[in-house]
């Protein structure tokens, strides 16, 4: 029962009254048919549900672990966070800040800032659990947006510390990162440029146009975890400030890096690149890049997402060659080494399903693109998660800890690289197609976000273009293994068996090497009208793909692992049937070995035995022997001498008696003489014996004090 209320709210959050609220005001309007990009409208701190409703302009909230409670009126309630100032744009992305207090609004038009208001109460809801509240809404560079109606805003993210001021980097179209502050939104606290050419001031709209032809346009930027500052930025932030990377991504695949840091203001160095990249390829790595992330662990991963469905994973490492270093111009720490970005795999997304076609379709299924978003799993830094018009990818980097441990070792490890060289490459699960065929109406995601609580379990919640809310587990299977427990560490006097030292996997992880899906069947859902049927030519391609798939996928595997458990069933049991008669031989070796141990015992007896007697008679012989010799021997010399020594001392002795009794006879004469004088009576009269009894009595009294002042003395010292 503990578990099943645990789950409670994976039923009750699909059917929650904020989605039936949203999908009536859907069903009444006309949809619109057009090309969408994916969104993301849902975040979720602690255990609140945000969903930012973009007509109404206001927030809906509900709290996860009510959802579990018994209590059914808890079950259906959520809080509508209104802004005062509502933004003028549509809202495609919500970000929460890293101190958790702002979130930020934004669309391609403009950004808005919405202040979290203040908890209290038993359950610590949003100003003690009041259904409708107001919320401060800060416009930021709302008048850049308004003077300049051809520039866009490309991408917008929060700056990473969590004790500074909070500041907004903003990517424009104009191929500049503007940062703002909430304090004076409406001016940018920093200006980066970050144009490939020279000139660093705004370029023209035609030499704008030109340098997106060849694709020397910003299109995503990504901050990395802190770092050693460069020399340029040392100067002007204190040590105690942490400084953070930003690598900036354009569309032709080339990579920029710049410092920020927050000292006396913010603070960012010239973008310095583009970053080499090994080894190097012919196209760059592609012209179409559209998304990146850094991932927090070390070494730095850097994802490169590109708009066909191709994610290039990049191991970043300080550059070792002088004269790659030194063709990075624009670096501006000095001679600071540039780092390197080595691509350690590409990965290649299946963003519709690939079915069986005719020969004129397939020119057509593979000229299929769409921006692709990237996001950090907050609960595995060996993961994150792909969103994009056809659905939801999840990417685990399995092999990044054998990396780590290579990275660590100090000197060269040829096993451990031959082994990070034949490792499996990562895990791409497809968990969601919204298009499953080019033909397919488009419906991109509207809310995508990770559930941190782990009181919750670990959860993914995916809300689809017709607000439906899809949960799925988070895969176990990505997650580092777990360190070994003490009991399973073998002590010092264990002993284990050498070959099992030689075998570095058990059956088990190769059961599971075989049972690994390169693809799998993801959740398919229908866009467009619920009550038309699909076409059935789709339908048949869609069966004939999930067909061949679980056939693929599941069934021929599931049968090699089935033929390897046979073969090692069948290796087992010849084994044992070997071990078996080995234990029978071995049995009656030590019922023969017990045999002869116990005549040996009884040999052994009898020869001590034998022993014995035969010492006894020596000695006797000896004896006689040594008795029956004229001249005496040493031991009998130093006997006699020893008597004879006896018996002068015996005599002394003697001497010494008869004088202690002749003194003893004179002093008993002595003795009898005063006895005879003593029996004499004394006659006393009475005031002498008075005084002698006063006196006894004085001495009496002392006595009794000393004594009693002894045993004081003997109680204070414990004696």
């Amino acid at each position: 029962m503990a578990a099943f209320g645990a789950d409670r709210w994976l039923n009750d959050l699909p059917n929650h009254a904020i989605f039936q609220k949203i999908r009536e005001r859907l069903d009444s309007e006309c949809g619109t048919s057009g090309r969408e990009k994916a969104k993301n409208l849902t975040f979720c701190l602690g255990g609140d549900f945000f969903l930012w409703d973009d007509p109404e302009g206001v927030f809906y909230t509900t709290n996860l672990r009510q959802l579990n409670s018994a209590q059914p009126e808890s079950s259906g309630k959520y809080q509508t966070l209104q802004c005062i100032n509502p933004p003028l744009f549509p809202v495609c992305q919500v970000l929460l800040s890293p101190t958790q207090h702002h979130v930020a609004l934004v669309g391609l038009r403009g950004v808005s800032v919405l202040e979290l208001p203040q908890r209290w109460g038993k359950r610590s809801e949003f100003e003690g659990g009041r259904d409708t509240i107001n919320c401060k809404t800060i416009p930021v560079a709302e008048r850049f947006f308004t003077s300049s109606p051809s520039v866009s805003l490309r991408q917008a993210a929060w700056y990473p510390s969590e004790t500074d001021e909070p500041h907004l980097a903003l990517l424009t179209s104009d191929n500049t990162i503007r940062f703002y502050g909430l304090k004076l939104p409406h001016t940018p606290a920093k200006v980066l440029p970050v144009s490939q050419s020279e000139d660093e001031s705004s370029l023209h709209p035609p030499a704008r146009s030109y340098a997106a032809s060849l694709g020397e346009i910003a299109v995503a930027f990504d901050f990395g975890p802190a770092c050693c500052p460069p020399r340029r930025l040392a100067a002007q932030c204190a040590k105690d400030r942490p400084v953070y990377p930003l690598y900036v991504l354009y569309e032709n695949g080339e990579t920029y890096v710049s410092y920020t840091g927050q000292a006396n203001g913010l603070c960012a160095t010239r973008p310095a690149g583009p970053l080499p990249m090994y080894p190097a390829a012919e196209d760059n790595y592609g012209y179409d890049a559209c998304a990146v992330l850094c991932l927090p662990c070390a070494p730095c991963i850097l994802v490169i997402a590109t708009e066909s469905g191709t994610l290039y994973h990049c191991v970043v490492l300080e550059s070792e060659e002088e004269e790659e270093a030194g063709a990075v111009e624009t670096w501006s720490g000095g001679a600071q080494a540039a780092p390197a970005l080595y691509v350690f795999e590409c990965v290649e997304l299946e963003l519709t399903l690939k079915v069986a076609a005719a020969e004129e379709d397939d020119a057509q299924e593979l000229d299929f693109t769409c921006p692709v978003r990237l996001h950090r799993d907050p609960l595995c830094q060996q993961r994150y998660h792909c969103t994009h018009e056809a659905g939801v990818h999840s990417v685990g980097l399995i092999w990044l800890h054998k990396l780590q441990r290579f990275l660590r070792s100090n000197e060269e490890d040829k096993d451990g690289l031959q082994e990070l060289a034949a490792e499996k490459r990562c895990i791409v699960e497809h968990i969601l197609c919204t298009r499953p065929l080019l033909s397919s109406q488009s419906a991109p995601v509207r809310g995508f976000l990770i559930v941190s609580d782990l009181s919750l379990g670990a959860t993914m919640v995916c809300v689809t273009a017709s607000y439906e809310c899809v949960m799925l587990p988070l895969l176990s299977s990505i997650r580092p293994p777990s360190p070994p427990l003490l009991c399973s560490e073998p002590g010092p006097g264990s002993a284990s068996s050498p070959l099992r030292g030689l075998a570095s996997d058990s059956f088990e992880q190769h059961i599971r090497r075989v049972l690994t899906r390169s693809s799998n069947n993801p959740v398919v859902l229908k866009a467009g009208d619920k009550e038309a049927s699909p076409p059935p030519a789709e339908c048949l391609q869609l069966l004939s793909r999930a067909t061949q798939v679980f056939r693929e996928e599941y069934i021929m595997k599931q049968d090699m692992a089935r033929e390897e458990i046979q073969r090692r069933v069948k290796l087992l049991t010849g084994q044992k049937a070997k071990q078996v008669e080995e234990l029978a031989l071995c049995r009656e070796e030590k019922k023969s070995l017990t045999e002869a141990a116990e005549r040996l015992a009884d040999k052994y007896e009898d020869a001590k035995y034998r022993q014995e007697t035969l010492m006894n008679r020596v000695k006797k012989v000896l004896c006689s022997l040594q008795s029956q010799l004229p001249v005496l021997s040493n031991s009998e010399k130093d006997m006699k001498k020893e008597l004879q020594s006896i018996g002068e001392q015996l005599k002394n002795l003697d001497n010494c008696i008869r004088q202690v009794n002749m003194k003893m006879a004179y002093q008993r004469k002595q003795v009898d003489k005063d006895t005879s004088a003593s029996r004499a009576p004394v006659p006393l009269n009475a005031q002498h014996k008075k005084v002698v009894q006063d006196v006894l009595r004085e001495q009496g009294q002392q006595i009794g004090d000393m004594m009693k002042q002894i045993k004081d003395i003997k109680s204070h010292f414990s004696f």
